[in-house]
């Protein structure tokens, strides 16, 4: 395919892509809050603001039914801060630096203090529109304030990238901004409904429910080789780190285990769960990172809010993006 041709396809396909999830997340409407104890721990399991509550967009009343502020990653500039992604598009199967900066409005400055959350100054989610790929990073950090880190996206689309960061002083944040992967073009469907996800030998469970509106508890069982693992290894300072994009507008939920390693009640498997609120009806795309054996791995799973999670229930097979998400660090 020519050159000139090859961009024409890519773009409309891409502009159909934009328009059906617009659409789609326009339907399922706002996120709400997840509550404050069970999710991003802080050492006794307290939600640390900018990831469970930020990234649902502090979906809460204030004196009784005032409006509330966008989800997370939905919006490219929030707070006085604007992601800059430098990088907005990249050539498909091609390693690529990814750069980019949080800037300061008003003044154009790059920040350059961040208050470290989980290890990181700043966690870095990539997806694609379809949710069949899934990078979670940790970029480097020039001099400047500048980002980077090399990626490498196998498909050609529309992908959605999630910066979740505090700036020095201020309250936490998830920005997003759309980054294009050139080349030829085809759109994928959202994965099956899974509960069962397969990656480097191991097997993940997942059981509970997701209801709109109403927490409730995911449960994670990891397995290897059909044995329990008993020695999952802290990542980032928990056990596990669980990732939620809403289908269709891929509205971000960063949520953390119940408990966290050294706190004398929290055992390092092969149970990991999580206390998370669906922001609405639908289908959502769960993304599981857990390090075992020195490496992280990232289990996935397609699951609908508004019914149970049931364990019982005959997984679909393993898909190859499951397998992709499980080599995104």
């Amino acid at each position: 395919m020519n050159t000139g041709l090859r961009i024409t396809v890519f773009a409309a396909a891409l502009a159909a892509t934009f328009g059906a999830a617009y659409g789609v997340g326009g339907a399922v409407g706002p996120i709400s809050p997840e509550p404050k104890s069970g999710t991003h721990s802080d050492g006794a399991g307290h939600a640390s603001a900018g990831h469970e509550e930020e990234a649902a967009g502090r979906h809460e009343a204030k004196g009784g039914g005032h409006e509330a502020a966008p989800p997370g990653g939905l919006e490219i500039s929030r707070n006085g801060y604007t992601l800059d992604l430098k990088t907005p598009r990249i050539e498909a199967g091609e390693k690529t630096d990814l750069r980019f900066a949080i800037v300061q409005d008003g003044t154009g400055r790059k920040v350059t203090a961040y208050q470290r959350e989980h290890g990181k100054d700043l966690h870095l989610i990539l997806a694609s529109r379809d949710l069949t790929v899934y990078r979670h990073l940790h970029p480097a950090r020039a001099a400047d304030g500048t980002w980077s880190t090399p990626v490498n996206l196998p498909e050609a689309g529309g992908y959605r990238v999630f910066a979740d960061f505090k700036p020095k002083g201020g309250e936490a944040l998830t920005l997003g901004a759309d980054l294009a992967a050139s080349g030829p073009y085809e759109p994928g469907e959202l994965p099956e409904h899974n509960t069962t996800a397969k990656v480097d030998g191991y097997e993940v469970k997942l059981r509970g429910a997701l209801t709109p509106g109403k927490a409730g508890e995911l449960t994670l069982t990891v397995a290897k080789d059909g044995e329990p693992v008993r020695n999952l290894q802290p990542y980032l300072g928990a056990y596990g780190h669980l990732v939620a994009l809403r289908s269709g507008d891929l509205a971000y939920l960063h949520v953390h285990p119940n408990g966290e390693p050294g706190d004398g009640r929290t055992k390092p498997g092969p149970e990991v769960s999580f206390t998370v609120t669906a922001p609405s009806a639908g289908a959502y795309r769960l993304f599981l990172d857990f390090q075992h054996e020195g490496k992280v791995r990232t289990a996935a799973f397609t699951v609908h809010a508004g019914g149970a999670v049931d364990e019982s229930e005959q997984p679909s097979p393993t898909k190859p993006a499951e397998e992709e998400a499980g080599h995104a660090h």
